[in-house]
């Protein structure tokens, strides 16, 4: 379900050993082109697919109705949208999210959304978490993909169909907090990206990213308890690392041209694709207000997004706490 980047990767690695897909897009003129050009008319449109082993649908109920496990691959601003136009019943089938990024309004990871909201039981569904750039994995580069999920050998099936010459898997039960620090890693990102528009340097970037780790840790232990977490796993500190430095990071793109003097308006204009960590910071906050996690960088980050705080500013501030 989704048509962008990560979605075009993932449905790549779906169908390399073979297996016949059905692909849930929004707008029916890009399954049509999709169709005519045999690539993603938008996204990825270097990579080829085999449209015969592709059913193709724009409506949303029978994408949830006939398949066994549902693949949800749209970014987070637009998941509610999507899924209120749901009516199949998925309580039975296996889920799978590879959202980074929390509901809108309601300030939920997607596991306990669609728990709440489609009776999906947990044991059902699992995350896609780690140092994984769509691009890289596209290139088939060699890539590290992290499963979460209550269920080991939910996870493990999955982890089968996904992996391959250039795809490896870790299996991992830390759903909460997989999902927890892909929307954190967002944001830092953001805060990485404003450090290099505002030429901050290499050194002080450094210490931004290792401060940041510390305070995803105080944030996804409070929220998340789980007994015997390594915040330097690959798909917490090192999702946080790509995420903070490649190229190919949107939200960190999105930083820089606020660190150059964009405002954030004419910043989200600018991008092609969603910075998800705009609409993450504004969710932690949020949820934060009830944690109340020491969460300095977070929080200054919300003030430029959101209170027109000048970066120069925000940044002095979150350097004078570094450790």
């Amino acid at each position: 379900m989704g048509g962008g980047s990560w979605a075009t990767a993932l449905a790549k690695l779906l169908m390399n050993d073979g297996k016949e897909i059905i692909w849930y897009m929004r707008r029916q003129d890009r399954i049509d082109d999709f169709r005519r050009l045999g690539h993603n008319p938008v996204y990825l449109s270097d990579i080829a697919f085999d449209t015969a082993r592709i059913r193709f649908t724009a409506d949303i109920n029978e994408a949830a109705a006939e398949a066994d496990t549902l693949l949800i691959v749209t970014p987070s601003p637009y998941i509610k949208s999507h899924l209120d136009r749901l009516t199949a019943d998925i309580s039975g089938k296996q889920v799978v999210s590879a959202v980074k990024g929390i509901v809108p309004d309601d300030n939920e990871i997607v596991t306990r959304y669609l728990s709440k909201r489609f009776g999906v039981k947990p044991e059902r569904m699992a995350v896609i978490g780690g140092p994984c750039h769509a691009e890289e994995v596209a290139l088939e580069r060699l890539s590290y993909l992290t499963i979460g999920c209550p269920d080991a050998a939910m996870a493990e099936a999955f982890a089968r169909q996904v992996e391959g010459k250039a795809l490896r898997t870790i299996i991992a039960s830390d759903v909460d907090g997989i999902e927890y620090a892909a929307v954190l890693k967002n944001v830092y990102a953001i805060a990485s990206g404003i450090t290099h528009g505002l030429k901050s340097g290499d050194n002080f970037t450094a210490m931004l990213v290792s401060n940041a780790i510390r305070e995803m840790q105080r944030f996804v232990d409070a929220v998340a308890p789980l007994p015997g977490r390594n915040i330097c796993d690959s798909v917490y500190l090192g999702d946080l690392l790509v995420t903070s430095y490649s190229r190919f990071s949107r939200n960190h793109n999105f930083g820089a041209m606020i660190g150059r003097g964009y405002s954030v308006s004419a910043a989200k204009m600018e991008m092609e694709m969603v910075a998800e960590g705009y609409y993450g910071t504004k969710c932690i906050y949020e949820i934060n207000q009830r944690y109340k996690v020491e969460m300095p960088i977070l929080d200054r980050i919300y003030d430029i997004l959101y209170c027109k705080m000048r970066p120069e500013k925000a940044i002095s501030s979150i350097a004078e706490r570094f450790i």
